[in-house]
């Protein structure tokens, strides 16, 4: 499949973003609605928001598709998106907050930043000990086909 342009590209991030943020604020809003003895508009904020999921899985089906992504990419990708979160993100985030004189969203974004790094360094061991599997897996499959080809030959003289 031909990628899409780039401006499609950034068209379809930003529409994986909205969704996603439809998703979550739904299942805020549901929970809300829950909280005031409102079951019937939380069942449909919880509808809903699984829909905009159904969106967001769309979008990313064209922004990471399946056959271009294996699970070592998910992972590097994983990492860079922690990696941005921690490192520029949310510091640059920080600064305005504090600058702004807003503790709470300096004692939020800290956790952020804490969490984000955790990501990140489960994301690297996770891909770490995916190649030491794979590298395994080769010598396994190194030795059976040295073993079936000493059996070919064997046969051939």
């Amino acid at each position: 499949m031909a990628r899409p342009e780039i401006k499609t590209l950034q068209n379809l991030e930003a529409a994986f973003a909205g969704e996603s943020m439809a998703h979550i604020k739904y299942r805020y809003f549901a929970k809300l609605a829950r909280l005031a003895g409102d079951e019937d508009t939380a069942r449909i904020f919880e509808q809903t928001a699984e829909q905009e999921v159904m969106h967001a899985f769309g979008h990313l089906d064209l922004l990471y598709p399946a056959g271009e992504v294996t699970p070592a990419r998910a992972l590097q990708i994983a990492i860079e998106g922690e990696t941005y979160e921690y490192s520029e993100m949310y510091p640059g985030f920080r600064k305005t907050a504090i600058a702004e004189g807003d503790c709470a969203a300096v004692a939020e974004i800290d956790e952020q930043i804490a969490e984000s790094r955790e990501h990140a360094e489960r994301f690297r061991l996770m891909l770490e000990k995916a190649a030491k599997r794979f590298a395994a897996l080769a010598k396994v499959e190194e030795r059976h086909a040295n073993h079936y080809q000493k059996a070919l030959d064997a046969l051939a003289a």
